[in-house]
């Protein structure tokens, strides 16, 4: 409250101010996150689950994502099946729920696209892509939206298939070319090879090409998601191969367990720092335990061989 009041003072024309009341002032107590197992359940009372505020996040949005994923795991522990995950290449919930658990928080944390190593996978145009199936099978996406997420990702594929089947000529798409202030071609060349280029789009050349209005016209009411999918697929589709690949290794780490019980004090080829933050975080998996602050890359290396892998 003084320190408002005196900022205020400072501003030109309020030298003289009054605060009836401040404005707005949040204050309350969490659990420290770490913890949480991935599943948010508590690691020390069983089928307890944490969601929200109470774990050191704002609310709003993080709050939803986190009782979304706590009330499907309550759920299915109930029903005495495996628990529920998101992984960081999945969604940001997988990445907010990772902070959350492996660093902690030492003020409210808000899910910002930054904290994300993955964020030409975790695009907004390829949340149906990531996410329905999981959700269908766990029945929470009904048979029409799967249906639905398959029809755009047949006619997807078949739009890019015939940018890669079918040739232009120059005399047919120069004009235009020149329109888009891009070089005009001097042969016959793949259409996908004009998409490639960062001053075409689909939709500025659809027009001049009888193919693709075709085959944009077959995907109905979707065609406006169909070709923005397919266009996003065909010019970015180097830079996420090499995303998605650094992803997968990575997550090879993710399938190494940790057990519960290890003794980490019995380990002494890993550095001070790295012990104690394993004894208190308790990591579930090598993966989890190569993002915690501290953690080298060869305290990873010697847990690996004390796991003989």
């Amino acid at each position: 409250m003084n320190i408002q009041y005196l900022a205020l003072k400072r501003i030109r024309g309020l030298e003289n101010v009054r605060i009836y009341r401040p404005g707005y002032a949040i204050e309350y107590d969490y659990f420290p996150p770490t913890q949480l197992k991935k599943s948010l359940e508590t690691k020390i009372i069983e089928n307890l689950y944490f969601a929200g505020q109470i774990n050191g996040t704002t609310g709003y949005e993080e709050a939803a994502a986190q009782g979304l994923i706590a009330g499907i795991n309550a759920h299915l522990r109930i029903k005495e099946k495996r628990e529920f995950i998101l992984n960081r290449d999945q969604a940001y919930i997988g990445v907010l729920i990772d902070d959350l658990v492996t660093k902690g928080v030492d003020e409210p944390y808000r899910m910002f696209t930054s904290r994300a190593e993955y964020r030409l996978i975790l695009r907004q145009d390829n949340a149906d892509q990531r996410l329905t199936e999981i959700s269908f099978k766990m029945g929470l996406a009904k048979k029409e939206r799967m249906k639905l997420l398959r029809s755009k990702i047949k006619h997807r594929n078949n739009i890019i298939e015939v940018l890669k089947r079918n040739s232009v000529r120059p005399e047919k798409i120069n004009k235009r070319l020149k329109e888009l202030n891009t070089s005009e071609i001097v042969q016959k060349i793949p259409i996908i090879e004009l998409i490639l280029r960062p001053q075409v789009r689909i939709k500025d050349i659809e027009s001049e090409l009888e193919e693709i209005r075709n085959c944009l016209k077959s995907a109905g009411r979707i065609k406006d998601e169909v070709r923005e999918s397919a266009e996003i697929e065909i010019k970015y589709k180097g830079y996420v191969e090499r995303e998605r690949n650094i992803a997968l290794k990575i997550n090879k780490l993710e399938n190494v367990k940790l057990g519960k019980n290890i003794d980490y004090d019995k380990i002494k080829s890993i550095s001070t720092e790295a012990r104690q933050k394993l004894k208190k975080i308790r990591p579930e998996t090598l993966g989890q335990a190569s993002r915690i602050s501290g953690i080298s890359p060869s305290d990873i290396n010697v847990l690996m061989i004390y796991l003989g892998r």
